[in-house]
């Protein structure tokens, strides 16, 4: 299963087209191809899939989200918390036809 979890925008590379985000402590890239050129700032909460950002969250929503994911990982050991946030980077569905 692959969860969408709310990443927080940490910075922005306009001539790659991609954003660095900060995923419960876990940062990674995230391509911006999918969304609208400008429309993603740094402090923006975004959701992920196969890679790409596909669209903001409104940061009240994205913190209570997390809190509950946080309430999940609370109950895993740190190796299954890691794996539970880079599922995401796993997901069947990343090959894009």
């Amino acid at each position: 299963m692959c969860l969408s979890i709310p990443s927080k925008v940490v910075s922005i590379d306009t001539e790659s087209n991609i954003a660095m985000v900060d995923t419960m402590g876990v940062q990674r890239t995230a391509g911006l191809d999918l969304m609208e050129e400008g429309s993603v700032k740094v402090g923006d909460y975004v959701l992920l899939h196969i890679g790409f950002i596909m669209n903001k969250i409104d940061e009240e929503d994205a913190l209570e989200s997390l809190k509950v994911y946080q309430e999940i990982l609370d109950k895993l050991d740190e190796e299954d918390r890691r794996a539970l946030v880079l599922e995401d980077d796993n997901c069947p569905n990343r090959e894009l036809p």
